[in-house]
Protein backbone atom coordinates (compact mmCIF):
# COMPACT_ATOMS: atom_id res chain seq x y z
CA UNK A 1 0.00 0.00 0.00
CA UNK A 2 1.54 3.40 -1.29
CA UNK A 3 0.38 5.98 1.80
CA UNK A 4 0.31 8.82 -0.25
CA UNK A 5 -2.63 7.56 -1.81
CA UNK A 6 -4.50 7.53 0.78
CA UNK A 7 -6.37 10.65 -0.05
CA UNK A 8 -6.89 10.54 -4.12
CA UNK A 9 -9.87 11.87 -5.21
CA UNK A 10 -12.75 9.68 -5.65
CA UNK A 11 -14.80 12.16 -7.93
CA UNK A 12 -14.19 13.75 -11.15
CA UNK A 13 -16.03 16.36 -12.42
CA UNK A 14 -16.18 17.20 -16.04
CA UNK A 15 -18.74 19.76 -18.21
CA UNK A 16 -21.42 17.03 -18.79
CA UNK A 17 -20.47 14.26 -16.35
CA UNK A 18 -19.31 13.17 -12.75
CA UNK A 19 -16.96 10.34 -12.83
CA UNK A 20 -16.61 8.43 -9.06
CA UNK A 21 -15.97 5.56 -7.15
CA UNK A 22 -18.99 3.74 -6.75
CA UNK A 23 -20.93 3.03 -3.87
CA UNK A 24 -22.54 0.72 -1.95
CA UNK A 25 -26.08 -0.18 -3.07
CA UNK A 26 -25.59 1.09 -6.67
CA UNK A 27 -25.25 -2.59 -7.97
CA UNK A 28 -29.09 -1.80 -9.47
CA UNK A 29 -27.91 1.28 -11.33
CA UNK A 30 -24.85 -0.71 -12.93
CA UNK A 31 -27.35 -3.53 -14.21
CA UNK A 32 -29.91 -1.22 -15.84
CA UNK A 33 -26.74 0.03 -17.72
CA UNK A 34 -25.23 -3.63 -18.75
CA UNK A 35 -28.20 -4.64 -19.75
CA UNK A 36 -29.27 -2.17 -21.59
CA UNK A 37 -25.65 -2.24 -23.50
CA UNK A 38 -25.15 -6.08 -23.24
CA UNK A 39 -25.29 -6.75 -27.17
CA UNK A 40 -22.64 -4.09 -28.00
CA UNK A 41 -19.78 -4.53 -25.23
CA UNK A 42 -19.97 -7.96 -24.51
CA UNK A 43 -16.70 -8.67 -26.51
CA UNK A 44 -15.19 -5.43 -25.69
CA UNK A 45 -15.95 -5.45 -21.77
CA UNK A 46 -16.15 -9.54 -21.01
CA UNK A 47 -14.44 -9.16 -18.11
CA UNK A 48 -16.65 -6.75 -16.71
CA UNK A 49 -19.80 -8.16 -18.17
CA UNK A 50 -19.53 -11.96 -18.00
CA UNK A 51 -21.49 -13.61 -15.19
CA UNK A 52 -23.21 -10.43 -14.25
CA UNK A 53 -26.97 -11.23 -15.07
CA UNK A 54 -28.09 -10.13 -11.63
CA UNK A 55 -28.51 -7.45 -9.64
CA UNK A 56 -27.21 -8.93 -7.12
CA UNK A 57 -24.62 -10.25 -8.95
CA UNK A 58 -23.43 -6.38 -10.02
CA UNK A 59 -23.79 -5.29 -6.13
CA UNK A 60 -21.53 -7.97 -5.62
CA UNK A 61 -19.02 -6.47 -8.64
CA UNK A 62 -19.23 -2.92 -7.41
CA UNK A 63 -18.48 -3.92 -3.93
CA UNK A 64 -15.30 -5.69 -4.88
CA UNK A 65 -14.31 -3.15 -7.27
CA UNK A 66 -14.74 -0.45 -4.09
CA UNK A 67 -12.30 -3.00 -1.77
CA UNK A 68 -10.26 -2.64 -4.70
CA UNK A 69 -9.96 1.00 -4.73
CA UNK A 70 -8.98 0.91 -1.09
CA UNK A 71 -6.44 -1.71 -1.58
CA UNK A 72 -4.61 0.32 -4.30
CA UNK A 73 -5.39 -2.72 -6.80
CA UNK A 74 -7.85 -1.07 -9.66
CA UNK A 75 -9.55 1.97 -9.34
CA UNK A 76 -13.05 1.80 -10.77
CA UNK A 77 -15.08 5.02 -11.38
CA UNK A 78 -19.05 4.96 -12.65
CA UNK A 79 -19.76 7.63 -15.23
CA UNK A 80 -22.56 9.74 -13.94
CA UNK A 81 -24.95 12.58 -16.63
CA UNK A 82 -24.74 15.53 -14.63
CA UNK A 83 -28.23 16.42 -15.25
CA UNK A 84 -30.20 13.87 -15.01
CA UNK A 85 -28.07 11.77 -12.12
CA UNK A 86 -28.50 8.51 -14.28
CA UNK A 87 -25.62 5.65 -14.75
CA UNK A 88 -23.79 6.01 -18.11
CA UNK A 89 -21.04 4.78 -18.50
CA UNK A 90 -18.17 2.45 -16.61
CA UNK A 91 -13.80 3.34 -16.47
CA UNK A 92 -11.56 1.22 -15.23
CA UNK A 93 -7.90 1.19 -14.80
CA UNK A 94 -6.66 -1.86 -13.82
CA UNK A 95 -3.57 -4.57 -13.91
CA UNK A 96 -1.43 -2.00 -12.19
CA UNK A 97 2.00 -2.45 -11.97
CA UNK A 98 3.20 -0.19 -9.23
CA UNK A 99 6.88 -0.85 -9.80
CA UNK A 100 6.77 1.24 -13.39
CA UNK A 101 3.86 2.77 -12.40
CA UNK A 102 1.94 1.78 -15.34
CA UNK A 103 -2.12 0.77 -15.96
CA UNK A 104 -4.24 -0.42 -18.30
CA UNK A 105 -7.74 1.38 -18.70
CA UNK A 106 -11.69 0.00 -19.87
CA UNK A 107 -14.50 1.84 -20.43
CA UNK A 108 -18.02 2.25 -22.13
CA UNK A 109 -20.73 4.47 -22.46
CA UNK A 110 -24.64 4.05 -22.74
CA UNK A 111 -25.44 3.81 -26.38
CA UNK A 112 -27.94 7.14 -25.70
CA UNK A 113 -24.74 9.17 -24.81
CA UNK A 114 -22.04 7.79 -27.31
CA UNK A 115 -21.12 10.31 -30.11
CA UNK A 116 -21.70 13.29 -27.62
CA UNK A 117 -17.57 14.04 -26.37
CA UNK A 118 -19.26 12.56 -22.80
CA UNK A 119 -16.64 9.94 -23.01
CA UNK A 120 -13.58 12.19 -24.15
CA UNK A 121 -14.38 14.39 -21.39
CA UNK A 122 -14.48 11.98 -18.65
CA UNK A 123 -11.38 10.01 -20.20
CA UNK A 124 -9.17 12.95 -20.34
CA UNK A 125 -10.68 13.09 -16.76
CA UNK A 126 -9.19 9.94 -15.72
CA UNK A 127 -6.08 10.06 -17.43
CA UNK A 128 -5.57 13.00 -15.70
CA UNK A 129 -6.21 11.47 -12.68
CA UNK A 130 -3.52 8.52 -13.15
CA UNK A 131 -1.21 11.09 -14.35
CA UNK A 132 -1.44 13.17 -11.45
CA UNK A 133 -2.49 11.88 -8.58
CA UNK A 134 -1.63 8.01 -9.03
CA UNK A 135 1.71 8.88 -10.55
CA UNK A 136 1.39 6.88 -13.42
CA UNK A 137 3.92 7.00 -16.05
CA UNK A 138 1.97 5.13 -18.38
CA UNK A 139 -1.90 4.16 -19.01
CA UNK A 140 -2.65 1.73 -21.88
CA UNK A 141 -5.80 0.70 -23.73
CA UNK A 142 -6.69 -2.35 -25.99
CA UNK A 143 -8.83 -1.67 -28.45
CA UNK A 144 -10.67 -4.16 -31.08
CA UNK A 145 -8.12 -3.31 -34.70
CA UNK A 146 -12.35 -2.62 -36.42
CA UNK A 147 -13.69 0.01 -33.33
CA UNK A 148 -12.88 3.35 -35.29
CA UNK A 149 -14.70 5.22 -32.91
CA UNK A 150 -12.85 3.94 -29.76
CA UNK A 151 -9.14 4.38 -31.48
CA UNK A 152 -10.29 8.22 -32.46
CA UNK A 153 -11.47 8.51 -28.82
CA UNK A 154 -8.26 7.45 -27.51
CA UNK A 155 -6.41 9.20 -29.63
CA UNK A 156 -8.28 12.86 -28.74
CA UNK A 157 -7.47 12.16 -25.08
CA UNK A 158 -3.59 11.81 -25.46
CA UNK A 159 -2.98 8.10 -26.58
CA UNK A 160 -0.42 6.95 -29.46
CA UNK A 161 -0.65 3.90 -31.31
CA UNK A 162 2.13 1.43 -30.25
CA UNK A 163 1.38 -1.55 -32.49
CA UNK A 164 -1.22 -4.61 -33.21
CA UNK A 165 -1.60 -7.93 -31.51
CA UNK A 166 -2.72 -10.17 -34.00
CA UNK A 167 -5.51 -12.75 -32.53
CA UNK A 168 -5.29 -11.63 -29.35
CA UNK A 169 -8.35 -11.77 -27.83
CA UNK A 170 -11.33 -14.07 -29.16
CA UNK A 171 -14.60 -12.72 -29.33
CA UNK A 172 -18.22 -14.20 -27.74
CA UNK A 173 -18.38 -15.35 -30.94
CA UNK A 174 -15.45 -17.34 -30.81
CA UNK A 175 -14.01 -15.36 -33.53
CA UNK A 176 -10.47 -14.22 -32.79
CA UNK A 177 -9.59 -10.71 -33.60
CA UNK A 178 -6.62 -8.47 -33.67
CA UNK A 179 -6.38 -5.66 -31.05
CA UNK A 180 -4.69 -2.53 -31.15
CA UNK A 181 -2.58 -1.63 -28.48
CA UNK A 182 -2.50 2.36 -27.60
CA UNK A 183 -0.93 4.24 -25.32
CA UNK A 184 -0.27 7.38 -23.02
CA UNK A 185 2.66 8.62 -21.52
CA UNK A 186 3.06 11.02 -18.80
Amino acid sequence: MLPDLYHTDSVLITQHAVARRFRENEGEAFYELLDNNRSRIEDLVSNTAAGLSTQEECEAFIRQKFAAWLLQKEYAFGVWHNVSAKAIGYVELFNIDWKVPKAEVIFFIDRDYEAKGLMTEVLTEIIRFAFAQLKMERVTLHTASDNFAAQRLARKCGFRREGDLRAFHRRISGELIDVMLLAATK
